[in-house]
């Protein structure tokens, strides 16, 4: 008997714009406005005493029929209750922290955490008088000894930022549970193409739309995906701030979505075939791939997801400065920025912080971002570069 759930890729091509009807648009349209007007007073009310349940129309900053597709799209690509949009993928993860924080309580964090999530921890939590806890990554079920009576969240990523260790997603997630407090998953790095962590226990999935989600390096959002009992704690969190989305950015996340299946699987075949050409270079010295079996965490990958995107890192033999800026510096194809997921390539040396423990890695690392360009292209491109790095490797 067929299934009722669509499939993921009729459901990026079929969902999140308006039941069919004749002359519709293929897209939904840039939605713009602040104001809601209502014939009587008897139904503003009904909607004001409604506007935090998505499909209400109230006031703009709680939604418009583009945002509640949206995040109907979202929720069913998920498998959430609940999806609210946050202005940035920064802010997505901060309104999730705010959600659960309390003065004088306590969060443990992935030491591989992204760079910004920590430093909302270190320079807004801590501020609240909340303790945080960096812990190992790959800590799996052990995790439950550092849980306290104040624990009100466990933040983790997967794959780690920067250094894509992969953690055991369902025991620190069933830990948390047991011991009754929330799981939040950084999820951006797979996008729910290649995992969907509330699958595996994991109570809210924060994800920069930004990157892979949108995909074309033009629009500027955030999502925050929970099972039904943080879903509505969390959307008054982020409409008490005033965080919104705006109709433009709406408008590019619906379209870039419907082709983002065909990109991730391009972003796998491209990453792993360019992952597999540098691995045999002579400057590189080891590989942080999720799909490689020497990338911590690699069975958990294997386990759990069912695909790798086009982010990875590579660890050059040990060299100057000067060197890795000179290789950075002569490519011509792949780009310098601090984002990812979009369609162009990109390359940034990272110098990881760690505080559980410490990077020891010897050696530059530095993180490619693979994006549409032939894979021939960038191949040259980083042959012609690579012997900068030489004197590192002989």
């Amino acid at each position: 008997m067929p299934s009722s759930e669509p499939h993921i890729a009729d459901a990026l091509v079929s969902l999140g714009r308006p039941a069919r009807n004749e002359g519709r648009h293929v897209n939904m349209p840039v939605e713009l406005g602040s104001t809601m007007v209502f014939d009587t007073l008897a139904a503003f009310e009904a909607a004001r005493d409604a506007r935090y349940d998505s499909g209400t129309l109230y006031y703009g900053r709680y939604g418009n029929a583009a945002v509640f597709q949206l995040e109907d799209l979202l929720a069913k690509l998920e498998h959430a209750e609940g999806v609210t949009l946050t202005s940035s993928g920064v802010a997505a993860v901060s309104l999730t922290l705010l959600t659960f924080a309390r003065p004088g309580g306590h969060i443990l964090v992935a030491d591989h955490i992204y760079g910004n999530t920590r430093n909302f921890c270190d320079s807004v939590l801590a501020r609240m008088g909340v303790e945080i806890t960096y812990f190992d990554p790959m800590i799996g079920a052990d995790i439950a000894g550092l849980i306290r009576d104040t624990t009100f969240a466990v933040m983790f990523e997967a794959p780690g930022s920067g250094t894509f260790e992969v953690p055991d997603i369902p025991a620190i997630a069933g830990a948390a549970r047991a011991a009754g407090v929330p799981s939040i998953l950084d999820g951006t790095w797979a996008t729910p193409i290649f995992c969907q962590p509330l699958t595996l226990g994991v109570d809210v999935v924060v994800a920069s739309m930004s990157k892979y989600l949108s995909g074309h390096s033009d629009c500027m959002m955030g999502m925050i995906a929970s099972t039904a009992e943080h879903a509505m704690a969390i959307r008054k969190t982020v409409m008490a701030v005033g965080d919104k989305t705006g109709g433009q950015e709406v408008f590019l996340a619906l379209r870039g979505l419907r082709t983002l299946k065909i990109r991730m699987e391009h972003f796998e075949r491209a990453g792993l075939e360019m992952a597999g050409w540098l691995g045999e270079q002579p400057q590189v010295k080891q590989m942080l791939h999720p799909a490689y079996e020497s990338c911590p965490g690699h069975a958990f990958w294997k386990r759990d997801f069912s695909g790798a995107s086009g982010l990875f890192s590579v660890v050059f033999h040990p060299c100057s400065d000067a060197q890795i800026r000179g290789f950075v510096d002569a490519l011509h194809h792949f780009g310098i920025g601090v984002s990812w997921g979009g369609y162009e390539s990109l390359v940034l040396p990272v110098t990881p912080l760690r505080t559980a423990g410490t990077w020891t890695e010897e050696g530059q690392l530095v993180r490619f971002n693979i994006g549409l360009e032939d894979v021939d292209t960038l191949k040259a491109d980083l042959a012609a570069a690579l012997p900068l790095l030489n004197t590192a490797s002989e």
